[in-house]
């Protein structure tokens, strides 16, 4: 199908989700449909609720975020639960701003959108349908038609709780063109659109001098007056500004707290009692999501200022931190890559996760406790399992500074310097390497980096350097060995054998010539050595390996080469270590022979095949790794 006819397919089935109605036939759809009558607060709830919700690791993780936000899960679980939850029940919770708070690049902004977004597109469904009357500049509830004195039969009807007054222009309406006679007047179903204005509605400050409250409110439509003969007719206003247009939806007040005060004392009104002033008219009723975001920097000069104390009290405040987690940050880089123009040029493997190591490292905070240090808590918090810690040792450890990741280097840098890192070298592939010389050559530009964090941050780009040397060395080691996996299932079946037989006090037999042997001690020696077991604790540590294993048994599950995390390092490093030198000829030897460079070629194959290079990153890894080995 192409593009055209895609169009005209998308342009009927918005003419299909058209409804037009009286009220009266209104009336019969909330009947059936009782969901319709939602506050627009319990809107945005449905919509994130009805995208699907799952469990992972103890944590809800909301569908909705999940491909755009990533390694946000505890923030957005808060938002979520202790704020758009309660607001949806109506509770008190309801009646105030929600402020976002974070660093820049954090995700804020981001955030808003997809709220927008996503009612733009729930307001299109069943679920998320919406009705008002026709032809109101505000997209008035249809409900506010029904008079105060019928509100609680109609609560004992149809169970549905009825808030706010019609409008000044509805309430006109109604009188003149439908008689009073409220069954008559037309409803229509609308769809939420930024770009229409209609339910959603940004407001973004300007220079306070020149900026007019008619912004928010609305003005008076001076071309109207001779005809309608009064300032204070409600025909005579443009009922137009952000508070009007997101009536109904979400308002998003970007850079709230530089707002002129006048501005924000209307929203002490619309929070509390969901009503605002406007113009010459009675108090105007509105029910929108007001959303704002700010960084620390700005709230807390907004806090310490004694006349905002009014708006303290209103303002629900919530932190949108950087994301701490290294799995999570690559996505991150991995989504802003995929967005754009460079998205063609091979990034060779672990390029990204060696930026984003970088990256959490100036996000993280010095621990209280002496055995982590800030590369192992980075590990920690990206789900690794190390020996020693558990899930409990990670959660006092987030405890330890409430703060941590409101600051450090942003997401944007870092894609900014892959950029340049791209431009630069015009080839089609950039490595680790590539994007740690840019991003180190990039501090000196950042304008907001001090000279303490400067020097912290090349502290950090060593640090990671290490890291990548670790990850090229065993990349390179591993596509030597020839079924690398079976080589190491043999290795630890042998050592498996000789353990249980170490423990249980008995011989093994040849499976060759059948004879009798005992456990050959330097073979688990040379396996254990590899992660540091002393001649004191091998017994404790082969001991532990054989209840791992009949625990596994009990269980009726197969221990294997991935069952125990430090017996696989051990097993992968004697395995390396066998092949160090092979590697290390075959690699820097500047004329290879025949035989040597038919091993070279069925490497670089094997990194393009199972590792994801292509053959530029492959052959800059292998050069790069003898150059390694030969220190």
């Amino acid at each position: 199908m192409d593009i055209l006819q895609k169009i005209a397919r998308y342009r009927e089935e918005e003419e299909k989700l058209k409804w037009e109605g009286t009220f009266a036939e209104y009336l019969k759809i909330l009947k059936e449909k009782p969901w319709v009558a939602q506050s627009a607060h319990s809107r945005v709830y449905n919509m994130i609720k009805d995208a699907g919700v799952e469990e992972v690791n103890g944590r809800k993780r909301y569908k909705f975020f999940s491909q755009h936000l990533f390694g946000l899960e505890e923030a957005l679980e808060r938002l979520v639960e202790e704020y758009f939850h309660p607001a949806a029940k109506r509770l008190d919770v309801r009646k105030r701003i929600l402020l976002l708070m974070g660093p820049v690049g954090g995700g804020k902004s981001t955030l808003v959108t997809l709220l927008k977004r996503g009612l733009e597109e729930y307001s299109k469904t069943d679920r998320g349908a919406v009705y008002a009357i026709k032809g109101c500049p505000m997209h008035e509830d249809p409900l506010h038609l029904i008079p105060h004195h019928l509100r609680d039969d109609f609560y004992r009807e149809y169970g549905i709780r009825i808030e706010g007054e019609l409008s000044p222009l509805n309430m006109m309406r109604l009188e003149k063109e439908y008689g009073g006679r409220i069954e008559d007047v037309l409803v229509e179903r609308i769809f939420f659109s930024e770009n229409r204005r209609v339910g959603i509605g940004t407001f973004s400050p300007s220079d306070p001098k020149s900026q007019d409250i008619a912004d928010l409110t609305g003005s008076i439509d001076f071309s109207t007056i001779a005809e309608y003969g009064s300032e204070s007719d409600p025909r005579a206003y443009r009922f137009d500004g952000e508070l009007n247009k997101a009536n109904r939806g979400i308002m998003e007040f970007q850079e709230m707290l530089k707002c002129d005060e006048k501005f924000l004392w209307h929203l002490l009104s619309l929070t509390q009692e969901g009503n605002f002033k406007a113009g010459r008219f009675a108090l105007i009723s509105a029910d929108e999501l007001i959303v704002a975001h700010t960084n620390e920097t700005e709230y807390r000069s907004f806090i310490a200022n004694k006349k905002n104390e009014a708006l303290h009290s209103r303002i629900i405040v919530m932190p949108i931190p950087y994301n701490l987690r290294v799995s999570e940050e690559e996505r991150i880089y991995e989504k802003m890559i995929r967005e754009s123009d460079v998205a063609d040029v091979h990034i060779a493997p672990h390029t990204l996760r060696i930026a984003a190591m970088f990256t959490i490292l100036t996000r993280l905070k010095e621990s209280k406790r002496p055995d982590v240090d800030l590369l192992k808590k980075m590990r920690l918090y990206d789900g690794e399992m190390i020996e020693g810690f558990n899930e409990v040792d990670v959660e006092e450890l987030k405890k330890e500074h409430p703060d941590e990741g409101m600051s450090g280097i942003d997401p944007r840098y870092v894609i900014n310097r892959i950029s340049a890192c791209i431009i630069r070298k015009e080839v089609p592939s950039i490595n680790a390497l590539d994007v740690l010389r840019s991003l180190k050559e990039g501090l000196d530009q950042h304008p907001s980096i001090t000279k303490e964090d400067r020097e912290r941050y090349l502290n950090f780009i060593s640090l990671v350097r290490k890291e990548y040397d670790e990850i090229a060395k065993q990349e390179v080691q591993k596509a030597f060995v020839y079924s690398y996996e079976e080589s190491a299932k043999t290795l630890m079946d042998n050592y498996l054998d000789n353990v249980e037989a170490y423990c249980n006090k008995t011989k093994l037999r040849d499976p060759l010539t059948g004879e009798e042997m005992n456990p050959d001690e330097k073979l688990m020696r040379s396996i254990e050595e590899q992660i540091g077991i002393s001649e004191n604790a091998k017994k404790a540590f082969r001991e532990e390996i054989l209840i791992r294993i009949s625990a596994y048994a009990r269980k009726g599950q197969r221990f294997d080469y991935n069952s125990h995390e430090r017996l696989r390092e051990a097993i992968q490093k004697k395995l390396f270590a066998d092949l160090k030198d092979i590697v290390k000829i075959t690699t820097s030897t500047k004329t290879p022979d025949e035989q040597q460079l038919k091993k070279i070629n069925e490497v670089v194959a094997r990194l393009i095949d199972e590792y994801g290079y292509n053959s530029t990153s492959a052959n800059e890894l292998l050069r790069y790794v003898g150059s390694l080995l030969n220190r």
